[in-house]
C-alpha cells in the first residue's frame, strides 16, 4: 500500500463505491489504473490517496464480500 501524490489523481476517471451512503455525505471513490487501484474518501478529494496493486484489491474484496 502507498500514498501516492497529487500527480497520479487525475489519471484515470473516479466512481463511488456502488456502497456508498444515499446522501453522498459517505463516499469511497476507486480509480483503476495499469499499475494501481487507487482510493480516495470523495469528501476530501485532494487529501490522501491511498494506492495497491491490483491483486490486493482483488484479494480486498474477496475478503469484504465474505463478510
Amino acid at each position: 500500500m502507498s500514498l501516492l501524490s497529487a500527480g497520479h489523481r487525475s489519471e484515470s476517471e473516479w466512481f463511488k463505491s456502488s456502497y456508498s451512503g444515499s446522501n453522498n455525505n459517505d463516499c469511497v471513490e476507486v480509480a483503476m489504473s495499469p499499475r494501481a487501484v487507487r482510493v480516495r474518501d470523495s469528501k476530501n478529494v485532494p487529501g490522501p490517496v491511498i494506492g495497491v496493486s491490483a491483486p490486493a484489491w482483488d484479494r480486498f474484496l474477496e475478503y469484504a464480500t465474505e463478510r
